[in-house]
């Protein structure tokens, strides 16, 4: 059994956005098959509603692209795929026009947990880690060293949250059934091969019913 308390736990959850998770969302065709038998919508509503009934404190790490980010002179192979689709994009930093239902908009179900005034939402990360954004500002702020982590996706996103925030000394229980990735005949499993590294790496590798399971004796 793992170890929650609401003095040094957070629940993060990367990238809980249409574009992700939604049969409307652009990536759907590469994801929707892991998001699907993992259950990861659902998986991740009960992580929060878990969350917030028991005080533990919930951050978000999005992802968003702005017109000046096209202007990048090269890009990762899932980058260019990503921005090919127009995945994430936004008007601009101070502009949400069409934001709302958009595919960088956050998922309708878990708008009551996010946008309930508590929630820490950090500014965008760009890439997949968090070094580019101050979601690790707002955790050490919070006092902060314990980190439930899910969200999308799992082989991108997830795995390079975790792999930063176990180098800057936070400890990092991976929620596997709270995340899926694509599948393509090219490119391989992405779901499988994050699992693989989840379990080499974390501190913990656990179902949702387990975390909520520790989140409950919290």
């Amino acid at each position: 059994m793992i170890e929650v308390n609401r003095e040094n736990t957070a629940l993060l959850i990367t990238d809980p956005q249409i574009d992700f998770l939604s049969p409307e969302g652009v990536t759907w065709d590469l994801v929707g098959k892991s998001v699907t038998e993992n259950k990861t919508v659902e998986n991740i509503e009960a992580l929060f509603k878990a969350a917030k009934g028991n005080d533990i404190q919930v951050f978000i790490s999005p992802h968003y692209y702005f017109p000046h980010d096209h202007g990048w002179k090269f890009e990762g192979t899932l980058e260019k795929v990503m921005h090919d689709l127009g995945m994430f994009d936004r008007k601009g930093p101070l502009n949400l026009d069409g934001f709302e239902n958009s595919g960088a908009d956050f998922m309708p179900e878990f708008k009551p947990y996010i946008e309930d005034g508590k929630t820490v939402v950090a500014s965008p990360h760009k890439l997949y880690g968090p070094e580019n954004n101050d979601v690790m500002l707002q955790l050490r702020k919070r006092g902060i060293g314990r980190v439930l982590l899910g969200g999308m996706s799992a082989n991108l996103c997830v795995e390079a949250h975790m792999r930063e925030l176990l180098e800057r000394g936070f400890e990092v229980m991976v929620v596997k059934d709270a995340t899926a990735a694509a599948v393509t005949p090219d490119l391989g499993d992405g779901y499988a091969a994050a699992v693989t590294n989840f379990k080499f790496i974390a501190n913990a590798v656990v179902t949702t019913e387990e975390a909520i399971e520790a989140i409950n004796q919290a």
